[in-house]
């Protein structure tokens, strides 16, 4: 769970309400124009959070509808089966790190920020900073990161976390996973031995 990346650079930051008629394909919009469209980075997803905290289960339910969508173009850690979050999230890092060369990551997680913010999913460049509402050191995620204002920061926020509204983090984690599907449908699912080929051949 993040709060800081409410407050960082605004101007690099898209907003989108999750209960919009087009929230979907705005946040596929915003993904694809950050997301890299021609690369040899495999593209990966990285949902952060656990399902012992209401509030912060927002990254791995959205793990769990996109693992059920079994997306071509794009790799995704961090499900309620297999959650990634303070405990174990340096030792999954390195591990995906040694999965894929390079990968060009997306760091999601829950967020706390301001009342009228409430519902809103952000996405924005760099990286993801867990556990920093709760005073945890932790290391940060993502080339650029989503994230969903789940309730109201200020004030005991790992309680405020634990009496989080299970339905507000469903509906926007059916938002956030709905806007990846759609942004998988037109990003192609890359060729990566075909691309460092040609990458290869540029540099020679």
């Amino acid at each position: 769970m993040n709060i800081k990346s409410v407050f960082s650079d605004r101007r690099a930051m898209a907003r989108i309400n999750h209960d919009d008629f087009q929230a979907a394909e705005n946040l596929a919009e915003e993904l694809l124009l950050n997301i890299p469209s021609v690369t040899s980075r495999p593209i990966v997803f990285i949902c952060i959070g656990t399902d012992r905290s209401t509030g912060d289960s927002l990254g791995p339910l959205v793990g769990t509808l996109l693992e059920e969508k079994n997306l071509q173009s794009f790799y995704v850690y961090g499900t309620l089966d297999e959650p990634i979050h303070a405990v174990n999230l340096a030792e999954k890092l390195k591990e995906i790190q040694m999965k894929h060369v390079n990968p060009y990551i997306i760091g999601i997680d829950a967020c706390l920020g301001r009342i009228k913010n409430v519902g809103v999913i952000q996405v924005g460049s760099g990286p993801v900073k867990p556990g920093a509402g709760v005073n945890k050191d932790l290391p940060e995620v993502g080339d650029i990161h989503i994230t969903g204002i789940v309730n109201v920061s200020g004030f005991m926020e790992f309680f405020v976390l634990q009496n989080t509204r299970l339905n507000l983090v469903m509906k926007m984690a059916k938002t956030i996973a709905a806007g990846i599907y759609h942004a998988s449908l037109t990003y192609p699912k890359q060729d990566w031995n075909k691309l460092n080929w040609l990458e290869e051949e540029k540099t020679n």
